[in-house]
């Protein structure tokens, strides 16, 4: 199968990455599975682009990191989207996080606004629902950060870059504005 988009993405620090790898293990050791791609750290995705756009999403990336520090998120509940075939864990909305997601997106879509969330289980609708009593039984909220941005290519996955959040200021509202 031939690439058919990029995705840059937020990759989370190294404690919320373990407390989400129990989460699934709890999962995949129930025989819950799934079917999402193996192999990335638990992220937030942020924007798409098309396989053209490589160039200008690297360095959409390594700008982006570069003005930004690490990001908290308040991991506070779980979710399902529609039609029941993905569960993740659901970050709060925050202006910082908003302000990342406004950095990398070059083409919102109004058609399709953008839901931060946490992928841990992708499947059919039956086995989502079958999951969904277990990963209550270990979910608990957490404060996690926002560490480092992904660009990868899919499908196969393609990993192209990667780069530690390393602004030397906090990012604050007025910057933007």
């Amino acid at each position: 199968m031939a690439e058919q988009f990029l995705t840059l993405m937020a990759d989370l620090d190294e404690n919320t990455q373990n407390t989400m790898s129990e989460w699934y293990n709890t999962l995949k050791n129930a025989g819950f599975i799934g079917i999402q791609t193996q192999g990335l750290p638990f992220h937030i995705s942020l924007a798409t682009f098309p396989l053209e756009q490589e160039q200008k999403a690297i360095e959409l990336t390594k700008k982006t990191a570069g003005e930004f520090s690490p990001i908290q998120v308040h991991i506070s509940h779980i979710g399902i989207f529609a039609p029941g075939k993905v569960l993740f864990g659901g970050p709060e909305r925050n202006a910082k996080l908003e302000l990342l997601h406004d950095a990398c997106d070059m083409n919102p879509d109004p058609e399709h606004p953008w839901t931060p969330h946490i992928t841990l289980l992708i499947d059919e609708p039956a086995i989502i629902c079958n999951a969904l009593p277990l990963l209550l039984n270990s979910f608990h909220p957490l404060v996690g950060k926002i560490t480092r941005l992904h660009l990868c290519a899919f499908w196969p996955t393609r990993e192209i870059v990667s780069v530690e959040l390393k602004g030397e200021n906090e990012c604050r509202l007025t910057d933007r504005i």
